[in-house]
């Protein structure tokens, strides 16, 4: 019995270790190709964002600049606008279905590439060949740098997939490494946040490191939201558990918060400084919480790392030198430029601005607030005539001046 039963179970076991063999590659290719499912819907997110707000500016721009009364919700480019952002914020919602957080976050940096490129393509200055090489070396260079990180990314992204159920979720939230990393979370968030509202620390860094510690939260909730929607859809409803309504709220409160937070950001700093700084931090830090949460690195091998990681750090450069390049707003001249005026020549061929001298006697065209200069200058009156009465020698003139004093 012994020596029929030993043939037997190695042929058992060899036929369980052949259709192991027979099922990995049919599961690492349908792995590979969640992966790319989920990075092009991420790309074709990002590609028609970027065309929507794009569009959305436009419409501003064109009203702002035409005699229309319209308010801007009245056009069709706004509307078609905001339909293209429904449309791009649906398609990266979905991607965090089908591939891991850790891959999906970092391909943001297409928006930036596209954003560029149509800055560039719709720009309405007249430059010479050798001046727009020179001007737009670096979005050049970033963009190419940025394309080349994205390829690495989507290349040696991570790997590990699994089924957005109730059940594998709450294990994820109750699993110790996020525990210790959400405490860890919530007291950098809280010291940040006391600096910020209590030492009026308003630097960049410190909020746009509040924006990616709330993204970090956004992005973890939407994938699972968006998996186990996915995971409904397929047959096997998930919408009954308690954690799927948990995720949704969290996912709403935390995007409101670091949508507040960078409202704020942008009335103190430049566009370009947000985009790059506010990139790398959020990209650095969703991906820490994916590989927490998700454990979206477990099995993968050294190299693989190592390329993903050098893959972002490319992306960042690229992000980094597409925004350093990008035209800085000018604030509000606090004068009346002298080609401003009707039938004035152009005093600004040569960069040369005119601008009145507060200290002068006659401050024409100054917006700024007058109140701290000690003295009120007041343009020259005239010379005051007293009124004697009763004098039959003196005519009086035929107009009265007043004294006015500085107090007045």
């Amino acid at each position: 019995m012994e020596g029929g039963s030993g043939p037997n179970l190695q042929l058992q076991q060899l036929s369980l270790a052949t259709a192991a063999v027979s099922v990995q590659p049919h599961t690492d290719s349908f792995s590979y190709k969640e992966n790319l499912i989920g990075a092009l819907l991420a790309i074709f997110g990002h590609l028609v964002i970027s065309i929507a707000l794009n569009l959305q500016k436009y419409s501003h721009i064109r009203l702002a600049g035409s005699k229309d009364p319209r308010a801007y919700f009245r056009t069709k480019t706004w509307w078609c606008g905001l339909l293209l952002l429904v449309l791009g914020e649906l398609g990266v919602f979905s991607s965090y279905a089908f591939a891991p957080l850790s891959l999906i976050v970092p391909l943001s940096a297409v928006s930036v590439i596209a954003s560029a490129i149509i800055g560039i393509i719709f720009i309405k200055e007249k430059w010479k060949p050798k001046d727009f090489l020179r001007r737009y070396v670096l979005s050049f260079v970033g963009c190419g740098l940025a394309i080349v990180g994205t390829y690495l990314l989507i290349t040696f992204g991570p790997n590990s997939h699994e089924k957005m159920t109730g059940e594998n979720i709450t294990r994820h939230l109750v699993s110790w490494p996020f525990l210790l990393y959400m405490l860890v979370e919530i007291i950098i968030f809280c010291l940040l946040l006391y600096f910020y509202k209590e030492k009026n620390a308003n630097y960049i860094v410190v909020i746009l490191l509040l924006v990616a510690l709330l993204g970090s939260m956004t992005v973890v909730t939407v994938k699972a939201v968006a998996g186990m929607i996915v995971v409904s859809i397929q047959g096997n409803l998930q919408l009954d558990y308690p954690i799927f309504y948990i995720m949704l709220v969290c996912m709403i409160a935390t995007a409101i918060f670091q949508a507040t937070f960078l409202a704020q950001a942008s009335q103190l700093y430049d566009s370009s400084q947000i985009a790059s700084i506010g990139y790398i931090l959020s990209t650095t830090v969703a991906i820490t919480a994916g590989a927490t949460f998700y454990l979206d690195f477990t099995g993968e091998d050294v190299l693989h790392i190592c390329m993903f990681a050098l893959g972002c750090l490319i992306a960042f450069l690229g992000v980094f030198l597409i925004t350093r390049n990008r035209k800085k707003s000018v604030p509000f001249e606090p004068y009346i430029s002298m080609d401003a005026m009707p039938g004035m020549q152009n005093m600004h061929d040569k960069g040369v601005a005119v601008q009145p001298d507060l200290k002068a006697s006659f401050s024409y065209g100054a917006l700024e607030n007058n109140d701290n200069i000690p003295e009120i200058y007041t343009p020259a009156t005239l010379p005051i005539v007293q009124e004697q009465h009763g004098s039959k020698g003196v005519s009086a003139p035929p107009y009265r001046v007043l004294e006015h004093s500085k107090k007045e």
